[in-house]
């Protein structure tokens, strides 16, 4: 849903509706703080009862060697041993690098912002961020960045060049979003996303889904499914403040891509639907994510994104971001 709340960006604090590569690449700096391997802060988000299964880095087999006194028994490949009747282990080094991949959504549901930035803006900043600071720890980054109408895929790569692939495709898509009002609408977008990305994840990958969850039914439980049986996944839940808690603020023009119909937010049966909505949308996320042990990071539009990343993945900050919603906070 899109609504008068967005604007285009000014002095005044209204939401800024696009980003720039410039701006992209100027985020680079703020790229420090946190991480998303396994071992964690114990203020982190992915610590405690909501930890996921994060295996970092994978392992390669190298060679077979004799097993010698002092030797992990556990790398005993007992096969070898019968065959040729002395004991030998198998010798792993750990991968070099390993591919993350970020689903970075641009579809309408994400152009909606009501102070600082849109969704969709939110979304290009941590996708960005992300990037510098997957590739600054020397694995590749790759992504998938979907519109309702478009689907652009990049390999995953490393160092800068990886980094601004990424930064290109997002920035491009998301500046095309105000000439799409009109499109129609495309839930599926999501799933046909994760299709895509489930093509540079064959094993001990990672996958980072940035987005409102808009679309999300029982196939994306599907893919999600199929994707953590060798690859971990996490998911950057990314909502305005108004989707949680409509104000009152008497009437109000509420539009949807090129419809519009004015509501009156004094009703408190309107309101009451409006987060019921919302309410839902996130416990589709929470009921697929717990089970599966995939990490739900709520992301408020109206705050700095990586702000709010470093404090739910990194370190402690000199201040506190302030805490989301109930409607929002994973439980």
């Amino acid at each position: 849903m899109a609504s008068a709340g967005t604007h285009r960006h000014s002095s005044s604090g209204a939401a800024r509706i696009t980003v720039t590569v410039d701006e992209l690449i100027r985020l680079r700096h703020k790229a420090r703080g946190f991480s998303f391997l396994p071992r964690q802060p114990v203020h982190s988000i992915l610590t405690g009862r909501h930890a996921s299964r994060l295996r970092g880095r994978g392992l390669n087999f190298e060679e077979l060697r004799p097993y010698y006194p002092g030797d992990d028994t556990r790398t005993i490949d007992w096969n070898a041993t019968a065959r040729l009747r002395d004991p030998f282990i198998r010798v792993y080094t750990e991968e070099r690098d390993r591919a993350v991949i970020l689903l970075v959504d641009q579809r309408l549901s994400m152009f909606f912002g009501s102070r600082r930035a849109t969704k969709s803006v939110v979304a290009a900043e941590i996708a960005a961020a992300s990037a510098w600071r997957v590739t600054s720890l020397g694995d590749r980054i790759g992504a998938v960045v979907f519109s309702d109408s478009a689907m652009t895929t990049i390999k995953p790569q490393a160092r800068d060049a990886g980094a601004m692939n990424v930064i290109n495709a997002v920035a491009k898509v998301n500046q095309q979003l105000p000439g799409r009002v009109a499109e129609p609408t495309r839930p599926e977008a999501l799933n046909e996303a994760l299709h895509h990305a489930a093509a540079f994840l064959k094993h001990d990958g990672l996958l980072c889904m940035i987005t409102d969850t808009a679309g999300a039914d029982a196939e994306t439980v599907e893919h999600v499914t199929d994707l953590t049986a060798h690859n971990d996944v996490m998911s950057i839940f990314v909502y305005d403040p108004l989707e949680a808690d409509l104000p009152e603020i008497g009437p109000a023009v509420v539009a949807e891509a090129d419809r519009q119909i004015e509501v009156d937010t004094t009703s408190s049966g309107l309101r009451r639907d409006f987060l019921e909505t919302f309410e839902e949308r996130r416990r589709r996320v929470d009921g697929f994510s717990r089970k599966r042990s995939i990490p739900v990071l709520p992301i408020r539009a109206d705050l700095d994104p990586i702000d709010q990343l470093r404090e739910l993945l990194g370190r402690r900050m000199a201040h506190k971001v302030p805490a989301a919603p109930a409607a929002a906070v994973q439980r």
